[in-house]
């Protein structure tokens, strides 16, 4: 089963996340949960951020494994994908501000992040490989991304440009999943389930 979990930012899209684990994780011993985080920490603030959501989720769900990979998120998907794996990534819009709007490329290389992304190609290199490894995971997968498009067209090409994006690899990764849920308010609407 592949779900993608859209919303606005504190919709609940997080939490419902984990709670998709933590059933999977109820269902047998043998089944495993790994959590790959996209965020970078780029400044005090986010930091802070990154911080408070491991120290959360440690308490709300201490069984899910943790990686963080903010560039080469369809390896890491491979990677961690078995038959006895749920693979939660959080978020796909972390993950896609990551690859097109950089805080910068040096930033990425100090972190040890692999900087393939200094072109727009290299990012569509990316996002092929992110469709590539979902359609290739052998175990369930949750994504949590955010729907940023129902407000007022932003100012500036580069942001309105990133919308756009978002948009389009929402739709593609939704094609994907047997399941799409929106989040707002803590409240789930399903958009699309297995027949």
């Amino acid at each position: 089963m592949r779900e993608l979990i859209l919303g606005g930012q504190k919709s609940g899209k997080s939490r419902l996340a984990e709670e998709r684990a933590r059933a999977w994780l109820s269902q047998s011993s043998a089944h495993r949960a790994v959590l790959i985080a996209t965020g970078l920490a780029h400044d005090e603030e986010m930091r802070q951020r990154i911080a408070r959501h491991q120290a959360d989720r440690l308490a709300r769900l201490p069984a899910l494994r943790c990686v963080e990979e903010s560039v080469q998120l369809g390896a890491a998907l491979l990677a961690h994908s078995d038959a006895q794996t749920l693979v939660m990534i959080d978020c796909i819009t972390m993950w896609l501000t990551n690859l097109l709007m950089p805080v910068s490329h040096e930033f990425l290389e100090q972190k040890g992040h692999i900087a393939g992304i200094k072109s727009a190609q290299g990012a569509m290199d990316l996002i092929v490989s992110l469709h590539d490894a979902l359609a290739q995971a052998k175990g369930p997968v949750v994504m949590v991304s955010n729907e940023i498009g129902l407000g007022v067209i932003p100012l500036g090409r580069e942001v309105r440009q990133f919308v756009d994006e978002l948009g389009k690899l929402n739709q593609a990764l939704a094609s994907q999943c047997e399941r799409v849920t929106f989040m707002a308010a803590g409240c789930a609407l399903t958009m699309k389930e297995p027949a």
